[in-house]
């Protein structure tokens, strides 16, 4: 399926870019004229994903994070983020709730806030090659809105 529309915007790891994320893929998103709550997800499920890439793609450097967002017919997003970072030795293992590589201060539940705001998730990862994140989400249409 061909996208109506799609954006790609890359930015450095530091912490600061993960609001920058939000705002970006919220802006594009707000074409389709989605709700408040859906608009939330969005950003939530943006937050994660990044957030996952700035703490364990670049664990001890920073590097370079990419956020793909594509708009399909019947009001679908999707959104990608890929890093070039250390990668993920066992993707299951990763996705499954409270695991973490990242210390006591992490709650490991990144891939499940993703999966749970979003209609799709799918990860890949090759360790020390880097992880790409696929999110998809069908936002519901409005009365008059774009279709």
């Amino acid at each position: 399926m061909k996208p109506i529309d799609q954006v790609t915007v890359t930015f450095t790891s530091h912490s600061a870019n993960e609001g920058f994320a939000r705002a970006c893929a919220a802006c594009f998103a707000a074409q389709l004229d989605p709700t408040l709550d859906e608009l939330a997800d969005i950003k939530t499920a943006v937050s994660e994903a990044v957030t996952n890439a700035i703490v364990h793609a670049y664990p001890d450097r920073l590097g370079k994070i990419s956020m793909r967002l594509r708009l399909f017919e019947g009001g679908v997003i999707e959104i990608q983020v890929k890093d070039s970072g250390v990668g993920i030795p066992d993707v299951d293992q990763a996705r499954t709730p409270l695991y973490t590589t990242g210390g006591e201060d992490r709650s490991g539940m990144g891939f499940t806030i993703m999966e749970s705001f979003t209609d799709g998730l799918r990860v890949r990862s090759q360790p020390d090659k880097g992880t790409i994140v696929t999110m998809r989400k069908r936002l519901v249409p409005r009365a008059g809105g774009p279709k």
